[in-house]
């Protein structure tokens, strides 16, 4: 009831409350993912309810000129940037993440 009547009151008064909890990753290492398939990783300085993200020490992720959607292992150092909220697609953690091979992928004799 009483979620009810909160809900309710967000309503009325127009407030907006993001479905991501960032706090947990401000000062550590995140991995963004951005509209027309640009990536970065960098540090979570700071964000706002419209997911504008400040991340430090950033690092883009350059693109294969063969295949604009797949990155390589090539990189640009971008330093102090802001991602605006409207492009953010996907933030992770860096920590705690590995990346594997695609298990969905066919030997070339099969």
């Amino acid at each position: 009831m009483e979620g009810e009547y909160y809900n309710e009151l967000s309503l009325i008064s127009g407030r907006k409350e993001t479905v991501l909890d960032l706090a947990k990753f401000v000062d550590k290492g995140v991995q963004v993912k951005l509209t027309g398939g640009r990536q970065v990783t960098g540090t979570l300085k700071g964000y706002d309810q419209l997911l504008n993200l400040v991340l430090d020490e950033a690092v883009e992720f350059l693109r294969d000129n063969d295949d604009p959607l797949k990155t390589t292992d090539q990189t640009r150092r971008l330093g102090l940037i802001v991602c605006r909220g409207t492009a953010v697609m996907l933030v992770a953690p860096t920590d705690g993440t590995d990346e594997i091979a695609n298990p969905f992928i066919q030997p070339d004799g099969a």
